[in-house]
């Protein structure tokens, strides 16, 4: 049982939906953030899911998450005891120029209206990728661009600063 998430963050900044294979709406909500950690809930079209993650390493690549399918309506009935401040995107799936990598691409709305960033989820911390066009300026580890911190800060009120 493999339980790493090791992905990269990046800023989007050209046209990516049509070279999309894939889309579907989320919304997500925090039953528990702190230090790091964090307890998700996640109605994903018409599944749900749980999901626990640890807090990230020093360079923001690598955490400890633990995700199972529940159903949509303890996924829905959960969202009712979250922490204030709902996540609403939807996620486009992109498959990288040489093939071998899923570049997942969230274009936010509500508070977080704007905001469009693309990750990449790998083996290894070193693993080589290709990158899309579309892809801009990394921010891997910028605590700002995590989806429990723009549920309290969004993105909103401090997009002029980036």
């Amino acid at each position: 049982m493999n339980n790493l998430e090791i992905e990269r963050k990046f800023l989007v900044t050209g046209e990516f939906k049509d070279k999309a294979y894939d889309a579907t709406r989320i919304r997500q909500g925090y039953i528990a953030s702190g230090k790091g950690r964090t307890v998700r809930v996640r109605v994903r079209g018409d599944r749900g899911y749980l999901t626990i993650k640890g807090p990230s390493n020093v360079a923001g690549l690598a955490r400890f998450e633990w995700e199972r399918e529940i159903s949509v309506e303890d996924a829905n009935a959960l969202m009712g005891i979250c922490e204030p401040g709902i996540i609403d995107k939807t996620r486009y799936l992109v498959k990288s120029p040489d093939g071998r990598h899923i570049w997942e691409v969230d274009e936010f709305y509500g508070e977080n209206e704007g905001l469009v960033m693309a990750e990449i989820e790998l083996n290894d911390e070193k693993e080589q990728y290709s990158r899309p066009d579309f892809i801009g300026r990394e921010v891997t580890g910028d605590r700002r661009f995590y989806n429990s911190h723009l549920r309290q800060n969004p993105y909103r009120k401090w997009k002029d600063e980036i």
